[in-house]
């Protein structure tokens, strides 16, 4: 009894399931950039910034987190574990260098070095992506669309989460804060360290389903969360009720992995069975195999081999832009230089980087329209909710209208974009108790964008590069971040400040931070963010154009093709074993 209860764990941590809910673990701890809003304010007083360095500080956050064309091209050689690794280094690095600046445990730093703490720091969050979103997509390929949703929907909650857990630990200490996110992240990602890998299993049968148990899970989580937030916002909690609804919080998010062991044990009672009662071998299912293994196979000799011609290799340049049909495995310089990208790319930088500025500018926006500080904590919950709403939404509703109705992605995309452009408009012409539907609309089209643009780039160019890929994709979001929060937000705010000064008949004080009372603060930004993202959409809407055609067929058939083949091959290698043991 022990024995078999000590194989079943064994397959357990070595399952693809088990590697799931590491991975749900990993992007819920990955909530370091979602929270800079909180400790955003605690950088700005301690280090006497104005809005426009502070604005600075959040670009190189959006380019550190962003910037994953290194983390991808090391993912492309190396096994997943080097990449986690790297990461927690740099996550605690790069968080603890900040804490210690603005608790003065240090001498105060330049600014070009908080700007590298703080690229260092969230630069790490893409070799945890990249090492957790690539390998489940191919665990899961067939479904990739509601996985990267359910991931990328547990990394927006992930503020939210690590809110709740530095109060319960710190209590309301920002700076605090910025040490958990250093510490906590990395080491989920050290214990988890070989568990995240890809696994060449057979696809389960009911793996849709097994997805929206998580989601259940998480939608539960979500809206614990949401409640909690609110009722933190009315009710003063006592050290003791921020311990019990953090406690709360890491029971929900272990309930996956009850869910992971659940189907582990169905998949090791099925193995069990039939290993007691072995069948005979089917010849059916050795032609079947043969059928299918011939149609892979290329033919042996080609005509200009006939002919005795040697084929010459195409060049480089010519190969860059003799591009593969749609779906098929591009290579980088394909992708990055198809008119598909450079649309997706466009659409991305329109409609994340006015996302990040807006997010970004959240703990400012809220003094600005006369919100409490309290309130506009809240504000910031109610985006990492939202956000992960959006995610959910994105990976679920895109997929299901993809199987059943062959609706493009891209379009769902567009739609986004649109609804952001509301967002955007109510800030900048702000009506009583707006900001609160502002910051629903804004998370939650800023947290769909992600698993769409992942699952795009995912469907159109192939999953051979996909790792190097999809954070090229993601270089479009801090660009847009610079040119829109520190080129527009930022100054545009400064400038303002700067005339309300001028109106009292006072003037900039060297070394201490502007600050800005009205409605007039972001009126000029958020006008010029919501016709940014309006071109954002329109660019989204030519790649729905573009790629309708290609989303009509059946975008996962060869997947499925490899996964009966994997699965042929296996019963066949284990019925011929049990000839073998007959007399």
């Amino acid at each position: 009894m022990a024995t078999r209860q000590f194989g079943f764990a064994i397959q357990l941590f070595k399952g693809k399931w088990f590697s799931l809910f590491a991975s749900f673990l990993i992007m819920a701890g990955a909530g370091g950039t979602y929270v800079f809003g909180t400790y955003s304010q605690e950088i700005k007083a301690s280090l006497g910034y104005d809005q426009s360095t502070l604005n600075l500080l959040g670009f190189f956050k959006d380019l550190g987190a962003n910037i994953g064309v290194i983390s991808g091209l090391i993912a492309e050689v190396t096994p997943t574990w080097i990449l986690l690794l790297i990461g927690s280094a740099m996550n605690f690095g790069g968080f603890f260098l900040i804490w210690l600046s603005v608790t003065e445990k240090i001498a105060t730093p330049k600014i070009w070095q908080m700007c590298m703490y703080i690229c260092i720091a969230s630069n790490s969050q893409n070799f945890a992506n990249t090492g957790v979103l690539v390998t489940a997509v191919r665990n899961f390929p067939e479904n990739r669309g509601v996985l990267l949703g359910l991931l990328k929907g547990f990394a927006g909650l992930s503020g939210a989460i690590m809110t709740e857990i530095y109060l319960a630990i710190y209590g309301n200490d920002a700076k605090s804060l910025i040490l958990l996110i250093g510490w906590l992240p990395a080491a989920i990602s050290v214990v988890f360290v070989y568990t995240i890998r890809e696994i060449k299993a057979v696809r389960h049968p009911n793996e849709l389903r097994i997805f929206y148990h998580f989601l259940y899970v998480s939608i539960a989580l979500a809206l614990f969360l949401m409640v909690v937030t609110i009722v933190q916002n009315v009710v003063a909690f006592s050290k003791a009720a921020y311990a019990g609804s953090a406690t709360l919080v890491c029971i929900i998010l272990f309930v996956p992995l009850i869910i992971s062991a659940r189907e582990e044990l169905i998949f090791w009672n099925q193995k069990k069975q039939s290993t007691d009662h072995p069948t005979k071998i089917v010849a059916e299912k050795s032609k079947e195999l043969d059928s299918k293994e011939s149609r892979s196979l290329p033919p042996l000799t080609s005509p200009i081999e006939l002919s005795g011609e040697k084929p010459k290799k195409a060049s480089w340049i010519t190969n860059t832009f003799n591009k593969p049909e749609r779906g098929e495995d591009y290579t980088i310089l394909q992708a990055l230089f198809s008119m598909d990208f450079i649309f997706l790319f466009i659409a991305t930088m329109c409609g994340i980087g006015s996302s990040l500025t807006a997010v970004d500018n959240f703990g400012q926006i809220g003094p600005a329209l006369g919100y409490p500080s309290k309130t506009t904590k809240s504000f910031l919950s109610l985006v990492s909710i939202w956000n992960f709403f959006g995610r959910i939404f994105a990976g679920f509703v895109s997929e299901y209208l993809l199987s059943k109705y062959k609706f493009p992605r891209p379009m769902m995309t567009t739609m986004v974009l649109f609804l952001s452009c509301i967002g955007h408009l109510l800030i900048a012409f702000p009506l009583p108790g707006s900001l609160y539907a502002a910051s629903v609309i804004i998370g939650f089209s800023f947290g769909a964008q992600f698993p769409l643009m992942n699952a795009i780039i995912s469907e159109l160019f192939g999953l051979k590069h996909y790792s190097t890929l999809f954070n090229c994709g993601q270089l479009a979001s801090p660009i847009g971040s610079y040119i829109l929060n520190v080129k527009v937000g930022g100054m545009l705010y400064d400038q303002e400040a700067v005339k309300d000064l001028a109106k009292k008949g006072l003037h900039r004080t060297s070394g201490k931070a502007l600050t800005c009372i009205g409605s007039h603060c972001y009126r000029l930004s958020f006008v010029i963010l919501a016709a940014v993202t309006f071109f954002g959409a329109l660019s989204s809407l030519i790649l729905a154009g573009r790629t309708k055609g290609f989303y009509k067929g059946d975008i996962y058939e060869k997947f499925r093709e490899i996964s009966e083949a994997t699965e042929l091959q296996k019963d066949f290698a284990s019925e011929g074993s049990v000839q073998k043991m007959q007399p």
